[in-house]
């Protein structure tokens, strides 16, 4: 029997994903940390939140996650994790509630790109009065404890807490007006 033209013309709606699946779980981690913190440092701009949402998103995989599953399936069921640990993160960081986090690059395995991130940081803290851009900036980067910085600013420890919250509303409220 003779294919037609028809029968080897590939398929437009078919895509081929690679069979190759992770040995275990160490594997896994390995082989996407890097990319991940990356991602996440890129919109957090900040080591140690970085840190602590990549390992985030990794614990809250492990459950649902298979080890059958493909690489590539795997970095996509991370990449949908880790919008969700973001949307998380700044919906209890700023207090306001996040309908939607951008989609993450499906390949981001490469070098990072530079972040816009401590631009964009020092233009908010600009925008913002004295005591609650000094608040913040002993509090995300230099740091310090709310203990630190309330003896800093000379004032309680419930005082720099509520400095803290009123700033970081105010943040929120300053940039969804500079959003377009």
């Amino acid at each position: 029997m003779v294919a037609s033209d028809d029968d080897r013309r590939p398929r437009p709606d078919l895509r081929l994903v690679p069979d190759a699946h992770y040995p275990d779980w160490e594997a896994v981690y390995d082989d996407n940390v890097t990319w991940m913190y990356r991602m996440i440092f890129g919109r957090v701009g900040n080591q140690a939140d970085a840190e602590d949402l990549t390992s985030e998103v990794f614990v809250a995989a492990m459950r649902p996650l298979r080890l059958t599953a493909s690489i590539p399936e795997v970095r996509a069921y991370l990449r949908a994790t880790a919008r969700t640990v973001l949307a998380a993160h700044w919906r209890a960081t700023l207090g306001t509630e996040i309908t939607t986090v951008e989609d993450l690059p499906a390949t981001d395995f490469g070098p990072a790109a530079p972040s816009t991130a401590p631009q964009r940081v020092a233009a908010l803290l600009d925008a913002l009065p004295d005591n609650y851009r000094r608040v913040l900036e002993l509090r995300f980067l230099q740091g310090c404890s709310v203990r630190e910085t309330a003896s800093t600013l000379g004032v309680s420890v419930a005082n720099a807490k509520v400095l803290q919250h009123r700033a970081l509303r105010l943040a929120a409220q300053i940039s969804e007006r500079a959003l377009p």
